[in-house]
């Protein structure tokens, strides 16, 4: 996974917009204007994704290189690798999955602007 096509895949889902508010090296994916993923641009190997508190549980299990969120809520936050111990169609599922959860969890009126 490259970060050209995670980005180009992140982009390309309804009303995302990518920022760099912590710094110059920070890359924010956002949908209506709230994180759904993070990651690094000089040094992509991993990325910061929201999932369901349980099935986080379940991922970091299966997968050594799925582990709690690198300066996020451990919760309900992932850091994923991207250096090929994930498959990639996986981060892709995870991306997904990630911005639903922040979707859903916007007011109606937005939503609604997003997904008329």
């Amino acid at each position: 996974m490259t970060l050209e096509y995670f980005r180009d895949y992140c982009l390309s889902k309804p009303a995302v917009t990518e920022d760099t508010p912590f710094d110059a090296d920070t890359l924010c994916f956002r949908v209506g204007a709230k994180i759904f993923s993070i990651c690094t641009i000089s040094n992509f190997d991993f990325v910061n994704l929201k999932c369901d508190p349980e099935r986080a549980v379940e991922l970091r299990e299966l997968y050594p290189g799925i582990t709690p969120g690198y300066h996020m809520n451990k919760k309900t936050w992932n850091s994923v690798s991207v250096l090929g111990n994930v498959p990639d169609k996986l981060i892709l599922e995870l991306a997904d999955h990630s911005y639903q959860l922040i979707l859903e969890s916007l007011p109606k009126k937005i939503q609604a602007s997003i997904h008329p």
